[in-house]
């Protein structure tokens, strides 16, 4: 692991382990221990759900951008080939008028 990923699990670590001997040492009844322990894991849990959220939220929402931006790819370029095509078929009819032309004319000066 990185050093910076190191220190930030560290300290993760560290504050959990600080939260969980806080709520233990804290003068207060076995029940009401139980409870503010349960309150600190469901709130670890919905927080952990809602980062999950937004991250499989984020994911989404770049596979679907990514998608358009292949799309618009692959439509430009389907474009561009249909433009390429008709351009040859202009040119190539035009090249054949111009060679029956010339072609006509050879025939009518005989």
């Amino acid at each position: 692991m990185k050093d910076q990923t190191k220190i930030i699990a560290a300290l993760l670590i560290g504050a959990a382990a600080g939260a969980a001997l806080g709520i233990l040492l804290a003068p207060d009844s076995g029940s009401g221990t139980r409870s503010g322990i349960s309150d600190y894991v469901n709130d670890l849990v919905d927080s952990a759900m809602g980062k999950a959220r937004s991250t499989a939220d984020n994911l989404k929402e770049y596979g679907n951008s990514a998608v358009e931006r292949a799309k618009s790819k692959f439509n430009g370029g389907i474009d561009d080939a249909k433009d390429y095509a008709s351009n040859g078929a202009s040119h190539a009819k035009s090249k054949v008028k111009a060679t029956a032309d010339d072609l006509n004319d050879s025939i009518q000066q005989a």
